[in-house]
């Protein structure tokens, strides 16, 4: 057997070390793109979290007229009556508006997002005898007091009594933990029995 050169003995001993190197950089960077992907993977659920708690503070007050009559206070209870603040202090509500709705989204006992609701008046829409169904009992409101000059109800002007409020309201729902916040903005329209109909 013919002994190797003295230039060949440590060949073997670098490339092993060189793939060694080469299997670490491939280990190091996949777990680094795996914890990337983790954050960003959890960064959406949280915006989607967000966004969840956003639309139902906006379906919660839209299934109540209390809004209409008073905007800024349009939650019957906000928060549950008590929220954890960020500097310790529980209130009723940390942003100083009582549209704000503190929501549980995993059933912890915790608050996971916290939901502020403006409502504002758009603009009003009369609505036009035409518009109404007559056989509609709450369309037959609007016909009551209507001005009659040629035997069509309403034919004087084609305006019933009634009118459309439309609000354009918004929520603003920022996560507890992560602060991903997400943002709602939905119009209503509101009926109002008056012909005298303003924003407030």
């Amino acid at each position: 057997m013919t002994p190797l050169p003295h230039r060949q003995r440590g060949a073997t001993l670098i490339v092993s070390l060189i793939m060694l190197l080469l299997i670490t950089l491939l280990a190091v960077s996949s777990f680094t793109l795996g914890k990337g992907n983790l954050q960003i993977v959890g960064n959406m659920q949280q915006r989607q979290q967000a966004f969840a708690a956003a639309q139902g503070a906006v379906a919660s007050l839209i299934s109540s007229n209390q809004f209409s009559a008073t905007p800024t206070d349009a939650f019957h209870n906000p928060c549950g009556g008590t929220v954890p603040c960020a500097d310790g202090n529980v209130t009723v509500d940390c942003h100083g508006n009582k549209n704000t709705a503190c929501v549980d989204s995993n059933g912890d006992g915790v608050t996971d997002d916290n939901v502020t609701v403006t409502a504002a008046c758009a603009a009003i829409q009369p609505i036009t005898t035409t518009e109404l169904n007559f056989g509609d009992s709450n369309d037959q409101k609007c016909l009551a007091g209507v001005q009659q000059t040629s035997g069509i109800a309403g034919a004087s002007n084609n305006g019933s009594s009634c009118s459309d409020i439309v609000w354009d309201v918004q929520a603003s729902a920022t996560d507890a933990v992560s602060g991903a916040n997400s943002v709602v903005d939905q119009g209503v329209a509101v009926r109002s029995w008056s012909t005298s109909a303003i924003c407030p």
